[in-house]
């Protein structure tokens, strides 16, 4: 995830879960909350407790928190500081297509999801069929 995309001081970190709005599915939790940065844009990050296992499994859940954010991050309205806490182990988060799932779920349910995906490029040029012959 790009550099511009993280939240990286500690103090924003705290307030986002301490004031965002909780959203969880599965084994993940999104704190959830407006930054007013402008122009819009998401910040992530991704805190996974002791409880989820040694650091090599915490690290591994991070990872596939990050890459699941990293796809989704393209679909979301902009604006926000979102901080997804893993709170299951990696019995509970196996793959990539259980976190995928799970923040995807999460997103909707938050209401961040936008409403139609237009991928990047130039607009499609109009039909050039002739419009049918009205009869009266």
């Amino acid at each position: 995830m790009e550099r511009s995309l993280r939240l990286r001081r500690e103090a924003e970190v705290r307030r986002a879960r301490g004031r965002g709005r909780a959203w969880a599915d599965g084994p993940l939790v999104a704190r959830i909350l407006p930054n007013g940065i402008a122009p819009p844009q998401n910040r992530y990050t991704v805190v996974a407790g002791k409880k989820v296992g040694k650091a090599h499994e915490r690290n591994r859940a991070k990872r596939l928190a990050h890459e699941a954010l990293r796809l989704l991050h393209p679909r979301l309205r902009q604006g926000y500081d979102i901080v997804v806490i893993v709170r299951g182990t990696l019995d509970e988060l196996p793959s990539f297509a259980v976190a995928d799932t799970s923040l995807t779920r999460i997103m909707g349910r938050a209401g961040l999801l936008a409403t139609e995906s237009v991928p990047p490029g130039p607009p499609k040029p109009p039909d050039p069929s002739p419009a049918p012959a009205s009869t009266a």
